[in-house]
């Protein structure tokens, strides 16, 4: 069975969650009485384009949390964990182990992972706006969650900032992964959870790699 796409791409999906975003923030204002403080986290790079319709749309920063899978060295596409560019670490708990130098590998891999996302966030960050995250809603955003690892990885790094909250946003993830996510962010907002779910990309009928110079356009724009 194949999944049906869901949205046309990351920008009319980014639209359609910024709608949602934007309704839950004024709910939570009329609750409490106290008007939210929020910022966009993009996780580069496929969330850029999403996030960036995201801080558009409520008129606040948008910047970047990198974060990146770590992949099993014999399978590329497996990830037996995520780790961000300041060096947050969250493994798979049914990371495969390999009988011969287990350790040896895991910290190769590790390593080469957190060179990735430092690598990548010294290409972006320079556009960025400076941002006080302490007291504010920081709305993490990716174009898909599918293992979820990698935005976890993310929102264990940004609650560290104190923040007042840490939202998890996607358009889409599998409903299964729902209360796994929960225990990571304080809200998880996600448009569509269908099952059974294959790929993120398989839920787009435009979804392209997104190059870092991609990236830093959206990045520009928005700054």
């Amino acid at each position: 069975m194949v999944n049906a796409p869901l949205f046309f791409n990351r920008t009319r999906a980014g639209e359609e969650l910024a709608h949602k975003i934007r309704d839950v923030l004024t709910q939570e204002a009329a609750a409490s009485g106290v008007e939210p403080i929020p910022i966009v986290y993009a996780l580069p790079r496929g969330g850029v384009p999403v996030a960036a319709p995201i801080a558009r749309l409520l008129g606040c920063p948008l910047t970047i949390m990198v974060a990146k899978k770590i992949s099993h060295p014999d399978d590329p596409e497996l990830a037996i964990g995520a780790v961000t560019s300041s060096g947050h670490v969250l493994w798979n708990e049914q990371k495969p182990s390999s009988p011969q130098h287990s350790s040896q590998w895991q910290k190769a891999a590790l390593d080469y992972s957190i060179y990735q996302a430092k690598s990548l966030e010294a290409k972006l960050i320079s556009v960025c706006p400076q941002v006080k995250p302490e007291g504010a809603t920081l709305i993490l955003v990716d174009d898909g969650i599918a293992t979820g690892l990698t935005i976890a990885a993310a929102a264990t790094a940004m609650k560290e900032l104190e923040p007042k909250a840490v939202w998890l946003c996607a358009p889409v993830a599998p409903r299964s992964l729902l209360p796994w996510l929960s225990q990571w962010g304080d809200r998880i907002i996600i448009l569509e959870t269908p099952e059974p779910f294959w790929s993120v990309s398989s839920f787009y009928v435009e979804f392209p790699q997104v190059e870092t110079s991609k990236a830093l356009m959206y990045l520009q724009q928005q700054s």
